[in-house]
C-alpha cells in the first residue's frame, strides 16, 4: 500500500510569487520535462499562471469559495470541487474575489498520457478501488484505506497511489480520483 503523506510534501514557492505548490507524484519522478504531474497548489494572489506548452492541465479548487480563471482571454468561474480541463498552451491567468484558495492540479503531456479528474463521494459500506493507473486525494472528512490485510488511516490531503490489487477506500466525505492513461501510438 503506497500513501503519499501531505505533510510529508514540500512547498515550493511560484516564480511569480503569488502562491506555493506541493508535488504530489510526476513520472519520470521528479523530472522538469515530465509526462504527467499532480500537485497541491496554495494560491493567495491574483496573477499569471505558468504556460506549459504541450500539456494538458485539470485544475479544481479543493479548499476557498471560488477561483476566476481566465483562459486566452474568456472567464471561467471555478466552484470548489468542480474540475477545470484547459491547455497548458493558453495564457491563463486567475483572480481570488473572495479570498486564498488550495488547488489541485493535474497536468498531462498531450500524446504520451490523458489525465482524468473526478469527484467522489465516499461511503462506508461500498468501498472505492483505487486501481493501478489511479491516485485518490482524500478533500474532505474521514476515511480508511485498506490492502493485503493492511488498513491505514488517511488525513485530509492524503494520496493513496493504485496498485494491483487495488487498495480500497472506506470512510464519509469526498475524494478526488485521478486516473493517468497512457495514450498507445
Amino acid at each position: 500500500m503506497r500513501i503519499i503523506r501531505y505533510d510529508a510534501l514540500r512547498a515550493a514557492p511560484w516564480r511569480n510569487g503569488g502562491g506555493t505548490s506541493r508535488e504530489v507524484a510526476s513520472f519520470p519522478d521528479g523530472a522538469v520535462d515530465f509526462d504527467w504531474r499532480i500537485s497541491i497548489a496554495d494560491v493567495t494572489a491574483a496573477g499569471d499562471f505558468s504556460t506549459f506548452p504541450g500539456v494538458d492541465r485539470i485544475l479544481t479548487v479543493i479548499e476557498g469559495e471560488l477561483m476566476i480563471v481566465t483562459v486566452d482571454g474568456e472567464e471561467h468561474a471555478m466552484e470548489q470541487y468542480r474540475p477545470f480541463r484547459f491547455s497548458g498552451d493558453s495564457v491563463t491567468s486567475a483572480a481570488l474575489p473572495v479570498g486564498d484558495t488550495k488547488d489541485l492540479n493535474v497536468m498531462a503531456r498531450r500524446g504520451a498520457f490523458k489525465g482524468f479528474l473526478s469527484i467522489v463521494e465516499l461511503s462506508k459500506k461500498r468501498p472505492h478501488p483505487v486501481f493501478s493507473d489511479q491516485f485518490a486525494l482524500l478533500l474532505k472528512g474521514n476515511a480508511v484505506v485498506t490492502a493485503n490485510g493492511e488498513e491505514a488511516k488517511l488525513s485530509i490531503l492524503d494520496t493513496v497511489r493504485g496498485d494491483d490489487p487495488a487498495p480500497q477506500v472506506l470512510g464519509r466525505g469526498f475524494l478526488a480520483v485521478i486516473t493517468l492513461e497512457a495514450v498507445l501510438a
